[in-house]
């Protein structure tokens, strides 16, 4: 009794649209705590309403307006509960702490809860992955969402928006669709985008949106063009977005072969240095300007981070190029060291392979 009286009652809000390869897995793990659970349908012409019906408890119509803000707030306004959870359909819940949950909402009913993000997609041939924070549990009573595309949540009156943290985890698989799927879904976001762009010029997150949409598909010039274009305007370098366009930034100028052009970040390096991400992109920013040391310097310390953004960014992928640099070096055995140290990246195999299939060719010559 007294743990049901802990609880807080939460409606799950979930917008959705042909989702019915990913609907049932989202919305199966939700079933074991008791929170009401509402699905609003775009317009899907799949089995997308036929499977969410046999987990939510309301599925409810509603007529895409080209405003995932206005999708969103509907379902908001259907809700039986004040405090909101919003979920989408290719994120699952994969760790949870409901009682701290509701601990904290008690403790911060006006402010809006953040929760950890891992975000899945595919690099060198491997399962990668990027965790960011996102704004989900807040009370539709002080706030609603905002923006034609890639909404926001924002305060219903003038107040101070404050966030704090919740020990909730989602999977996120929507960068592992098919090249058609992920290319759909860019140009969708990329119209909605510059349709927002047009009513909000002066918006340095749209822009940075603008060059993710971009990035998605690989177009690194127009990614780079919108990357830069937002970065033009006075931003705040704690915010993560910013953090996440300088980034991506770099990596559009490195896969443009303007290497350079990419050493200009060096001019923001006290204010990201904080970061294991930007320490490793500036250690390949130097590698690619055959600036060795410099960028050895920039593995070492990426390795010294407790965590990173980017699976690997702390680990992995400097090690590896510290391992190239040692072995550019003529230092084999060094190489194979760092090498070791990266446990199954491909690129990092190969490397042991043909180091030691070398090794083993000259034991073997014939003296």
């Amino acid at each position: 009794m007294k743990k049901e009286l802990l609880m807080i009652p939460i409606s799950v809000c979930i917008i959705a649209k042909n989702e019915e390869k990913n609907i049932e897995s989202c919305l199966k793990p939700l079933r074991a705590f008791e929170w009401e659970i509402i699905v609003v349908d775009t317009g899907s012409d799949d089995r997308t309403k036929e499977i969410a019906s046999q987990y939510a408890d309301k599925v409810l119509d509603y007529t895409w307006t080209n405003d995932f803000a206005a999708a969103r707030n509907y379902s908001l306004a259907q809700a039986s509960h004040d405090f909101i959870l919003v979920i989408d359909c290719d994120e699952i819940l994969i760790d949870i702490d409901i009682e701290k949950i509701s601990a904290l909402i008690r403790e911060y009913p006006e402010q809006i809860g953040l929760l950890e993000r891992q975000n899945h997609y595919e690099l060198n041939g491997t399962d990668s992955v990027y965790t960011d924070l996102v704004e989900r549990l807040f009370s539709r009573r002080y706030f609603h969402y905002s923006g034609i595309i890639h909404e926001q949540v924002v305060p219903k009156a003038v107040q101070k928006r404050s966030t704090y943290q919740i020990p909730l985890i989602l999977d996120h698989r929507g960068y592992n669709g098919s090249e058609e799927e992920l290319y759909k879904k860019a140009q969708r976001n990329i119209e909605l985008l510059q349709i927002d762009l047009m009513n909000h010029p002066d918006n340095p997150y749209t822009y940075f949106q603008l060059g993710q949409s971009y990035n998605m598909i690989h177009d690194d010039k127009n990614a780079c063009l919108y990357y830069e274009k937002g970065l033009r305007f006075d931003v705040d370098p704690s915010a993560e977005y910013v953090q996440m366009m300088v980034i991506g930034y770099g990596y559009a100028l490195l896969h443009l072969n303007r290497h350079e052009d990419a050493l200009g970040l060096a001019g923001v390096y006290d204010a990201f240095d904080s970061s294991a991400d930007f320490v490793c992109l500036m250690g390949l920013i130097y590698l690619r300007n055959s600036q060795y040391m410099k960028a050895l310097l920039e593995f070492l310390k990426a390795t010294t981070f407790q965590t990173a953004h980017v699976t690997g960014a702390n680990s992995f992928i400097p090690s590896y190029n510290i391992g190239l640099i040692n072995e550019m070096m003529g230092e084999k055995d060094m190489a194979l060291i760092h090498y070791r140290k990266c446990g199954d990246f491909p690129m990092a195999l190969e490397r042991i392979r043909e180091l030691e299939n070398e090794r083993a060719a000259f034991v073997n010559a014939p003296e």
